[in-house]
């Protein structure tokens, strides 16, 4: 395989303990990894070589948290909520109905318009997760177009209760950790659940993730987002990969997630677009908690693809610095799916890179909504 030296870095960002920030550096690509990282005036000899005009970069954006499979529109649900009206989970359903009329290419052209934008902003890794569905067999298709576009795919039968069943919600549980399932763990890694609310009690949430650990699922869950409640605890307790939105937490709640092997992924967009409280991420951090920053792209609460977004308002509005916001947008959601070869640069990682019109990633909080993407590489192949 070609080799590829990407030279005049003005800083490399690598987000590793083990080599920190490198002014003045180089790296080289071999086979989709990066197989050296070093002072730029030792470089390699490779057989091509690329100028970055002492631009900063950095790895991959890692985004852990996605919607991306649905139809519709619901800008007339957030202009309601920035009229005053308050966030409910019910508002799903409308995306469930537009979704399960949609055809598989008007889905496709959603997605494919969607992880493009992600990957021209930086991201380079991204979970999506199904839950527009909610019948067996249109879970089971979301999760196959999925699969065409990231290998990290998430079953998310549990994000409410079907409308069919909405006098027996234990029926469709059954349905979810039955038929439901089955038809879809062949095409996901990871299973989720919204523990909250007007979605899914502990009880309900538990059943479903131990199901889906006995299929050989990750668990993953939807925790504390509208008030306290059992979802982070439940996730610490089932070894879940992550728990996500932690908005709403006690005491006990940050000590179960600083012992237990279980990422806090915080998703800012929800709060902007739902004008409700942030998560305390500065909490979490002082508490030694892992911590990391996803997108939550979705219809209805969270209809961004940008974490340059997210790490901004992390920064404004959670307790960040913006070191701590470019790691968490990093090697927290690599964390967050449980990989160790994303998130950082080092010899022996995926050649996944952001490079940055800008001298360092603070710049990313520093100059909000201007895009300082220059270039982007996914296994060793520039992308954008």
């Amino acid at each position: 395989m070609a080799t590829v030296v990407l030279t005049s870095i003005g800083l490399l960002a690598t987000q590793s303990a083990e080599y920190g920030d490198l002014p003045n550096a180089a790296l080289v690509i071999e086979d989709g990894l990066i197989s050296w990282i070093g002072p730029a005036h030792s470089a390699p000899d490779a057989d091509e070589q690329v100028d970055l005009g002492d631009r900063c970069v950095l790895p991959g954006f890692v985004d852990s948290h996605a919607h991306l499979v649905f139809a519709g529109d619901r800008s007339a649900e957030f202009s309601a909520r920035m009229s005053g009206q308050r966030y409910r989970a019910g508002g799903i359903l409308t995306t469930v109905a537009a979704t399960r009329a949609a055809a598989d290419d008007v889905l496709l052209r959603r997605v494919a318009a969607l992880t493009a934008e992600m990957r021209s902003s930086g991201t380079t890794t991204y979970e999506i997760k199904s839950g527009y569905g909610l019948t067996v067999h249109d879970e089971r298709r979301c999760l196959q177009l999925a699969c065409q576009f990231t290998t990290e795919t998430t079953f998310l039968g549990g994000h409410v209760v079907a409308p069919e069943f909405a006098g027996d919600p234990g029926g469709y549980v059954d349905l979810v950790c039955g038929d439901m399932l089955t038809a879809c763990s062949p095409y996901a890694r990871w299973i989720d659940v919204f523990c909250e609310d007007g979605a899914f009690d502990a009880d309900a949430a538990r059943a479903i993730l131990r199901a889906g650990a006995r299929t050989g699922l990750g668990g993953r869950v939807h925790a504390n987002q509208l008030r306290p409640g059992p979802g982070v605890q439940l996730a610490c307790e089932m070894d879940a990969a992550s728990a996500d939105h932690c908005t709403h937490l006690t005491g006990a709640d940050v000590d179960a997630l600083a012992a237990a092997n279980t990422v806090a992924t915080l998703l800012p967009g929800a709060e902007f677009s739902t004008r409700s409280p942030y998560p305390d991420a500065r909490r979490l951090l002082d508490a030694g908690v892992p911590v990391a920053l996803a997108t939550d792209c979705n219809p209805g609460t969270s209809y961004t693809t940008s974490m340059p977004f997210c790490i901004a308002v992390a920064v404004r509005e959670m307790g960040m610095t913006p070191a701590e916001a470019v790691h968490a947008a990093t090697v927290g959601g690599a964390a967050a799916l449980r990989r160790t070869d994303i998130g950082h640069i080092s010899p022996g990682a995926r050649a996944d890179l952001v490079a940055l019109d800008a001298p360092t990633p603070a710049h990313l909080a520093y100059r909000p909504g201007v895009g300082l993407t220059s270039a982007v590489w996914k296994d060793g192949l520039r992308v954008v």
